[in-house]
Parts: structure tokens; C-alpha cells; sequence
């Protein structure tokens, strides 16, 4: 894969991760400094004594935990395939370790699986 085209998935992947950050700071906070791992913030209102209004803080927090766990290993991806361009392992199966083809990491620049191991998993 020729430097040029390494360098514009670097450019989308860096472009994405600052996305997911952003994103999973609305819902969630880093764990501890440093961490690559998130936790769902839970809305806390000591004031509140409603209990429908305490069932809707729950139901609220149930409802962002997958989107936050979706959120945090897409992240996790990206993170990884930028470390694997810095490694000069980028565009590799990590099952077969046959090339990753270009419209493949097009479409989903942070892919760690060929087509054909993707599908079998």
C-alpha cells in the first residue's frame, strides 16, 4: 500500500477518534487518567425524591450504556489501527494476514479482518 494512501486513513481515523471522544464525553467519563476505558455517567439528583422521575434517571441510563459500550470499541478500533500504521502493520488480516483490500479500508478504514475472515467469524 503506497505511503499517500496509509496517510489518508491515518487522516479519517484521527479525524474519527476525535469524533468518538467528543461523542462519548456526552454520555460518559474516562475511568481514570490515562485509561482507554468509559464509564456511563449515571444522572445523579440527590434532590430528586419522584420516583417516576428516579425510574426515567434509570431508564436513561440503561439506554446509553450500549450505545456507550459501541461507542468505546469503536474507539478501541480506531485507536488500534493507528497504532498499527505507526507500526507499518496497517492493511493486514489479523486472522490470514492477506492484505486488506483498498475499498475495504475505504469503506471502514479502521478494519481488522479481510472480507473473507470477516464473514466467517
Amino acid at each position: 500500500m503506497d505511503q499517500k494512501l496509509i496517510e489518508e486513513f491515518k487522516n479519517q481515523l484521527e479525524i474519527k477518534q476525535l469524533e468518538l471522544e467528543k461523542e462519548l464525553e456526552t454520555i460518559a467519563h474516562r475511568s481514570k487518567e490515562g485509561s482507554d476505558h468509559w464509564e456511563a455517567g449515571f444522572p445523579n439528583d440527590e434532590t430528586n425524591t419522584d420516583i417516576e422521575d428516579e425510574t426515567t434517571e434509570v431508564e436513561e441510563y440503561e439506554n446509553i450504556l450500549p450505545v456507550g459500550y459501541v461507542l468505546e470499541e469503536d474507539l478501541k478500533n480506531v485507536k488500534l489501527a493507528l497504532e498499527k500504521i505507526k507500526n507499518n502493520t496497517y492493511g493486514k488480516c489479523e486472522n490470514c494476514n492477506k492484505d486488506l483490500s483498498e475499498d475495504r479500508l475505504r469503506a471502514f478504514p479502521e478494519a481488522r479482518y479481510c472480507n473473507d475472515c470477516s464473514a466467517n467469524k
